[in-house]
């Protein structure tokens, strides 16, 4: 079973918007922190936005002010709405379960999803 399934991607000129979403597998959605990294080639993904069951909610500082992550427990779904996308947040995105503060992930990656920010 796919643990996470990401989508919204694409191709976007400098400072344009796009939302991602995670779709999580199971029924314990509601108890995960839910975190959204990024992936560059040659290079481990890193963290870009994180999001607790409780609430609490942390970006990275390159993000601040342009991403917002957000969930929806019902539909088991984690999401990241991203605005003034510039080409350094060109990437492939990737969700996961995250331990609250070490950020250490708990499920294989899922395929992510490609976001390219070019004019």
């Amino acid at each position: 079973q796919v643990p996470f399934v990401e989508s919204g991607g694409g191709l976007v000129q400098p400072g344009g918007s796009l939302r991602l979403s995670c779709a999580v597998s199971g029924s314990m959605f509601h108890i995960y922190n839910m975190a959204w990294f990024r992936g560059v080639p040659g290079k481990e993904p890193e963290l870009v936005a994180a999001i607790a069951t409780g609430g609490p909610i942390t970006y990275a500082d390159s993000v601040k002010d342009r991403f917002t992550i957000s969930r929806d427990n019902a539909k088991s779904t984690a999401y990241l709405q991203m605005n003034s996308l510039n080409v350094e947040d060109t990437g492939t995105y990737y969700c996961n379960i995250v331990a609250w503060g070490n950020w250490h992930t708990f499920r294989s990656w899922g395929q992510g999803t490609q976001v390219t920010v070019s004019s």
